[in-house]
């Protein structure tokens, strides 16, 4: 049996801009990203599950503290496969946990920190048919 408690891909990438919105307009115009309020949502089939997953690309306001310290430009978002047993496995080797899981209609997400001090976000995704776009 394989196992649980491991990353299974990259759910998102989150990083500071000094100009979301132009930031947004720019991959818009010149990459072709598909944007709204929340950055681009790009779609695949997960070749685990079959099922389809999302990975989200996001620019941030530069003084958002939700990817870390100010010194911290970018954020990785891994898609896991059971957060409730990562957090155990944490716990038990003093991994710094920041917060508690915090649940959604689209998943379940948890922050630490690495051993370099780096905010890292973990998401057990609810994958399907997506959400409306905001």
């Amino acid at each position: 049996m394989e196992k649980q408690g491991k990353v299974t891909g990259i759910g998102g990438i989150m990083f500071r801009s000094k100009d979301v919105q132009g930031t947004k307009d720019w991959y818009a115009k010149h990459l072709g990203l598909d944007v709204d309020a929340y950055g681009s949502t790009f779609t695949f089939i997960d070749s685990s599950t079959k099922k389809e997953a999302i990975l989200q690309w996001s620019p941030m306001e530069e003084t958002s503290d939700y990817i870390g310290e100010e010194e911290q430009l970018v954020m990785v978002n891994y898609r896991v496969d059971d957060l409730d047993k990562l957090l155990e496995q944490f716990k038990q080797a003093g991994v710094n946990i920041l917060g508690d899981i915090q649940s959604f209609e689209y998943g379940r997400f948890l922050h630490i920190m690495d051993n370099e001090g780096r905010r890292v976000e973990l998401w057990e995704p609810i994958d399907g048919p997506l959400l409306p776009k905001a």
